[in-house]
């Protein structure tokens, strides 16, 4: 692990910082359109007392670098939960120093702590840079998997 990042569990005094960092990667995706929470949303539900969510934020002389977002899965043919990591975050200017494969270990070490199966994620087909970065580490596509999702309209529609 790079020993110049200190990570830290994300709390609800983080929740203007994790906003600013789902900002940013909204940016990078392309995808700022589809950012609706803001920072109270975020302190309201990731940091809920039955919450399933858990951040973590990654620090380089004491100011926020990194981030990761992940929750818990399960796997029915394993019969055991999985992590899932919904966002990974490094600020531009601090890429490539080490910081994301930092956070990626940091959640391997708690997917094995917690016992889980596997340790899963997404990304975009077009980030070329992340593929390689994962591919990197020995992480795996799964080509023959196709993601599904409905979104609250859909949902709406569906149960109408």
């Amino acid at each position: 692990m790079n020993s110049k990042l200190v990570i830290k569990k994300g709390t609800v005094d983080d929740a203007e910082t994790i906003y600013n960092f789902i900002y940013q990667l909204a940016e990078y995706e392309k995808l700022t359109e589809e950012v609706t929470t803001t920072p109270a949303e975020l302190a309201k539900t990731l940091f809920a007392e039955n919450t399933h969510t858990h951040t973590i934020i990654g620090y380089y002389e004491n100011k926020p670098v990194g981030f990761a977002l992940y929750f818990y899965n399960y796997s029915t043919f394993k019969g055991k939960h999985g992590l899932y990591l919904e966002d990974l975050f490094v600020i531009p200017e601090m890429r490539g120093k080490g910081f994301g494969k930092t956070l990626l270990l940091e959640l391997a070490s708690i997917a094995k702590e917690n016992n889980c199966a596997r340790f899963e994620w997404s990304v975009l087909d077009w980030n070329k840079p992340a593929i390689d970065f994962y591919k990197s580490l020995g992480a795996k596509p799964m080509d023959e998997w196709t993601v599904f999702r409905l979104t609250e309209n859909e949902i709406e529609n569906l149960i109408k």
